[in-house]
């Protein structure tokens, strides 16, 4: 079904957002809590870091290649200096912080959010689109599996406690969502949370299952058609980083010594090579 290695062995606190760029041949991703952004050079296999003033989570890229990062009070150019502020999201309330994050394909980012204790409805998603910020979703607690089908007429997305994947129709212009949204995928019940994920080219999602040490995939109609089991308790998000290869961020949060003596790569970034071959999909570039 797959087979399992490591992108790398750095062990973060909460290991989120990764972004494979394909310009520069590097996988970037984020450790939360820490508030750094680790990038991976494929070509020389180097691994750099970059310290962060606050907490952020996701990044997208522009057309023109400017990297921007979605912090706990928004969005931030890094201009590989300097942040300059693009946008303000949430930047009053201390209590939130940025979480889940993925581009439509029109180009439209969408933006989670959630209380920094996780606390029930305190976040929300939102859309960045031509300059502004709307929001769309509002009393989410953990909003994750952020993705969009290649054609951009669907978005899919959960608040973890609900165990439910929602989809719901987006305006393939400007990401906007059209009508209500339904469940795609009712986990309800289940083992483990409903974390982050990616639509592959193909339309099929893969959905990092925290807790409970899985890659899952979905067909478009709905189907959970395959389950993989990792060697981390709670991996986090996927990401597309060429052919049928996909890096998984994990996390450490809320280990104990007995947890972490049991589950020994617990933070790492993992390589999942899929044994069939699918369409990867990388993320579109960032319009402004």
């Amino acid at each position: 079904m797959a087979s399992i290695g490591f992108l790398s062995r750095t062990h973060c606190h909460l290991g989120e957002g990764p972004f494979f760029c394909e310009r520069r041949d590097t996988l970037f991703w984020f450790d939360i809590v820490e508030k750094k952004r680790y990038a991976h050079d494929s070509a020389t296999g180097t691994e750099t870091i970059l310290d962060l003033p606050e907490m952020a989570s996701a990044m997208g890229v522009t057309a023109d290649g400017r990297d921007i990062i979605f912090t706990e009070t928004g969005l931030w150019l890094w201009d590989g200096a300097d942040l300059n502020q693009v946008a303000a999201i949430e930047a009053d309330n201390p209590l939130t912080r940025s979480n889940d994050a993925r581009i439509h394909p029109s180009g439209a980012f969408w933006l989670g959010t959630m209380g920094k204790g996780a606390e029930p409805g305190a976040g929300a998603i939102y859309r960045w689109f031509g300059g502004s910020i709307d929001l769309i979703f509002p009393g989410i607690t953990i909003p994750n599996a952020i993705c969009f089908s290649p054609d951009g007429e669907t978005a899919y997305f959960t608040d973890t406690p609900t165990g439910k994947l929602m989809r719901v129709a987006t305006d393939p212009a400007t990401g906007a969502p059209i009508g209500e949204p339904a469940v795609f995928f009712d986990h309800a019940g289940g083992a483990g949370g409903l974390d982050g994920a990616i639509c592959d080219g193909d339309g099929n999602i893969w959905n990092a299952r925290w807790g409970a040490a899985a890659l899952d995939g979905y067909a478009p109609d709905g189907t959970r058609t395959m389950t993989i089991d990792l060697p981390v308790t709670q991996p986090s998000c996927p990401a597309f980083v060429g052919g049928n290869r996909l890096a998984v961020t994990s996390a450490l949060e809320n280990m104990d010594d007995a947890a972490r003596a049991a589950d020994p790569d617990a933070g790492a970034t993992l390589l999942v090579t899929l044994d069939d071959d699918i369409e990867p999909r990388f993320e579109p570039a960032l319009r402004l």
